[in-house]
């Protein structure tokens, strides 16, 4: 059995007998766990920030859109007359 586990891997899962060494890993993951997280938090803020200024370029071109559509809506009355 552990003949087949060994050549089912490729030799590539090892457990060590000296338990010791998972500390290192351990300390390396929530290291990056905690890297992931600041990083995602970052992005999520980044993208809230983009969000708000997108909305009000967006307001302000529907503002500027109404205002030329009312121009010319008055233009056409105008002349209508």
């Amino acid at each position: 059995m552990d003949r087949f586990l060994l050549n089912f891997s490729g030799g590539f899962l090892y457990f060590p007998e000296d338990k010791s060494l998972y500390l290192p890993a351990a300390i390396e993951f929530a290291i990056l766990i905690i890297i992931v997280f600041a990083t995602f938090r970052f992005i999520r803020r980044l993208a809230a920030r983009q969000a708000d200024k997108v909305k009000l370029l967006e307001e302000r071109a529907l503002q500027e859109r109404d205002e030329r559509l009312a121009k010319e809506k008055q233009m056409e009355s105008i002349q209508k007359q």
